[in-house]
């Protein structure tokens, strides 16, 4: 069958062929006796497989020749199964293609093999923190194992929902983890190392690990910003210094008239050609601090904006420097004699936020309101610079209300203690988060013996929360079997709708999925009060039901505010995957995992989603 295919496509490439294969055995004996280029051409047609290649290889010498594991052919088989990982091959490198192609292949039937057992075994647990151990013990390249982990997410359509929600935390975990390395092995870089948009870059992509962000590409975006800003330059001197510096070159201009010109050039380009500008009106928005968007939206807030001024400027022989001033970051320009004793006055600050304005000393205190002292006015090193950034997510982090994960303050803390271990109020922030979420037990009762090590006067608060992560501990080991909820039993005769289905919130309009119930509210006496339960007409005494919500949230609904959505959509909830497996264009249907607390609700889904469209076919009628 190998040979019969090998035989088509060489049929299609070289039409003659057909005329004279009027068999497979004479096709083939005019195949191996075509020149060595156009054999290997039809070898690497894209309609063979790696299983034809295997099989042909071994019928003659010719053929187990051209087919040899460094070669061509299982070059192509290899770039076409997994494209996106050319990249990581030099052309001029010696590569056994076909070991490669099995390697490859393993690493995806050990990772698919991994994202399958997840969902039984951490269904419970919103981070499955327990898991990620397994994936360190991987054997192979972990850009392997990360490819197929790519392709799982790239999946078609709208089923295998719950494979691709625990992809996505394996592959976030994952990158995360090579970033902070990455991160810790750049701030081990000596004082005088200021590659401070190589610093922003690595916090960009910690927080964005999916997103495919590289130094190379936001360091390309800026080169043609720098060539926009020659362009003008050339029109306001045609000779000046600047023009003739080459591409990731530094040099220095020292002449102040020379170094104004590139500023005024760099002010046109960014502020009225770009519209660049600072964020006034979502000053308080992630986005505002990760470089790639701050590029992409061309806004941001005052030290991003510097970040992308500073890097211009310097590639260009300006010599800037970052100032951590308070409430608002600066640059300044020196404006003194090279080797002469400087104070504050002798330089300007520019506010890149402000459309880099250059402010005098006393403009830089009327802008925020206040005096400060000379020290403020001194420059930072990437360290200093890299904390500011991070200080700024961690601040944003804790603002969360609608992200339950508190995704954003899990990786600023990551982050700030990755650059100073040993904040000890950082640390008991990140135990006591942990602790809240209920992840990662053990790590939490680490951080508190590191705590107590560093500041034994937390000997109060350390040991309430090693009381209880113990007793958290001890719970999981007694956990027995999982809770059943049959519809057709008597107790939940009220129960009227059924996980899986599209609902819509009668008092505040919001879309929702079901994907748990209970016969009346579970929920203690205090959230009871502070939701108004009472004040309902049915009370707490009617059935109650866990939805995630359009706008990321997850909210415990009563009964009689629910009512069927009758125009179905999709829940844009980063949870869906982890309850169900696809959403059919009226309902999600539950995965494994949850149609075993739940065996009876998907044929009550069926029957409700029936007389839906009934009664829809009717008023239409």
């Amino acid at each position: 069958m190998a040979a019969a295919a090998v035989v088509d496509c060489a049929m299609e490439v070289v039409p003659a062929l057909a005329e004279e294969a009027a068999s497979e055995v004479v096709g083939f004996s005019c195949l191996v006796n075509l020149p060595g280029e156009v054999l290997e051409y039809i070898l690497c047609c894209s309609s063979l497989t790696a299983t034809d290649i295997g099989r042909v290889s071994s019928t003659c010498r010719r053929l187990r020749e051209l087919c040899q594991s460094s070669g061509k052919v299982w070059k192509e088989q290899f770039r076409v199964r997994w494209p996106s990982l050319m990249k990581h091959y030099s052309p001029t490198d010696y590569v056994n293609w076909l070991e490669e192609y099995k390697v490859r292949q393993k690493a995806g039937l050990e990772a698919r093999k991994i994202v399958a057992s997840f969902s039984k075994r951490f269904f419970s647990e919103h981070v499955p923190c327990n898991g990620f151990s397994d994936i360190e013990n991987l054997e192979g390249p972990e850009i392997f194992f990360e490819d197929e982990l790519v392709c799982i997410l790239n999946m078609e359509g709208r089923k295998a929902l719950t494979w691709k929600y625990y992809a996505k935390k394996i592959l976030y975990y994952l990158r995360q983890q090579k970033i902070l390395n990455n991160l810790k092995a750049f701030l081990q870089q000596p004082d005088d190392y200021e590659s401070y948009l190589e610093g922003a870059v690595y916090i960009d992509q910690y927080c964005n690990p999916l997103s495919d962000i590289s130094l190379k590409d936001i360091q390309a975006q800026i080169d043609s910003i720098v060539e926009l800003v020659c362009k003008t330059l050339r029109s306001i001197n045609s000779r000046h210094p600047s023009l003739a510096f080459k591409a990731g070159g530094f040099s220095l201009i020292t002449e102040i008239e020379l170094q104004s010109q590139v500023l005024d050039a760099i002010n046109y380009v960014l502020y009225d050609q770009l519209k660049f500008k600072g964020n006034r009106m979502d000053y308080y928005n992630a986005l505002n601090l990760y470089m790639h968007q701050v590029l992409i939206r061309r806004t941001g807030i005052p030290i991003s904006m510097s970040l992308l001024y500073l890097t211009i400027a310097r590639q260009l022989g300006v010599p800037l420097e970052p100032v951590n001033f308070p409430s608002h970051f600066l640059l300044r320009w020196c404006q003194g004699a090279e080797g002469a004793a400087l104070d504050i006055f002798d330089y300007i600050y520019i506010d890149a936020f402000g459309k880099g304005k250059q402010l005098t000393v006393k403009e830089c205190e009327y802008l925020i309101g206040q005096h400060v002292t000379a020290a403020l006015y001194g420059v930072v090193n990437v360290k200093k610079v890299l904390q500011r950034m991070v200080g700024n997510l961690l601040s944003l982090g804790k603002r969360e209300g609608i992200d339950q994960s508190y995704q954003l303050l899990r990786d600023s803390l990551d982050l700030y203690l990755a650059m100073y271990p040993d904040q000890v109020q950082l640390l008991l922030l990140q135990a006591r988060l942990y602790f809240h979420l209920g992840i990662w037990p053990e790590k939490v009762l680490d951080i508190l013996q590191h705590i107590q090590t560093l500041d034994p006067g937390q000997h109060g608060a350390v040991g309430y929360l090693v009381q209880h992560t113990l007793e958290h501990i001890e719970r999981k080991k007694e956990e027995v079997g999982v809770e059943v909820k049959l519809r057709s039993d008597e107790k939940h005769r009220d129960v009227c709708f059924s996980i899986g289905l599209i609902m819509k919130h009668k008092r505040y309009g919001y879309n929702c999925v079901i994907y748990g119930w209970d016969p009346t509210c579970m929920m203690g006496h205090e959230w009871i009060r502070n939701m108004n339960v009472h004040s309902l007409p049915h009370g707490h005494h009617q059935p109650f039901y866990n939805v995630l919500v359009e706008d990321g949230s997850c909210r415990y609904a009563a009964q009689e505010n629910l009512e069927y959505n009758v125009e179905p959509q999709e829940i844009s909830h980063p949870d869906v995957g982890r309850y169900f497996s696809e959403f059919t264009g009226t309902h999600y249907i539950p995965n494994a995992e949850l149609e075993i607390r739940y065996p009876e609700d998907l044929e009550f889904v069926y029957e409700t989603v029936q007389n839906i469209y009934i009664a829809k076919k009717e008023n239409v009628e």
